[in-house]
């Protein structure tokens, strides 16, 4: 990783859209060498995809809570366990193993209130190695980067 790299990296996250000859106006190279650049960057997985950035609420998810999760036991049968059950709840965008108080982070979208309290009771809920649920609903993102 250079300079060059990193500007590249930037405008990406920028615009994962721009043309390769945008991309190489804008980090001053030439249009194969940006090429061999973001192939390389792909090849090596420092580039792991592209999204479109979704607005939640025009597709009727437009309510986001994120959730502390505590864990009855501590122990990696538990984590595996609770990080399965994750992967197949569709509510669940982000799912982060964390240091602190709490062993998770969660970053959950609905279609409203009642669909979260669905998803709390009736998902979360169940889960057998969940001890405490903290939620904190987002009221509105002023600055959301995320990709």
């Amino acid at each position: 990783m250079d300079g060059i790299d990193e500007n590249i990296l930037r405008e990406l996250e920028r615009d994962g859209r721009l043309t390769n000859l945008q991309l190489s106006e804008r980090v001053g190279l030439s249009p194969s060498a940006t090429s061999r650049r973001v192939s390389e960057l792909e090849r090596r997985g420092v580039i792991r995809g592209y999204r479109a950035i979704i607005d939640r609420s025009q597709i009727g998810q437009g309510f986001t809570a994120y959730i502390a999760v505590g864990l009855s036991v501590h122990n990696k049968a538990a984590q595996k366990g609770f990080e399965a059950a994750m992967r197949y709840a569709p509510e669940v965008k982000e799912c982060h193993n964390i240091a602190g108080v709490f062993e998770y982070l969660l970053r959950v979208e609905t279609v409203d209130l009642t669909a979260y309290k669905r998803f709390h009771t009736e998902v979360l809920g169940t889960v057998p190695e969940v001890a405490s649920i903290t939620s904190y609903i987002v009221m509105e993102s002023p600055k959301d980067l995320r990709a």
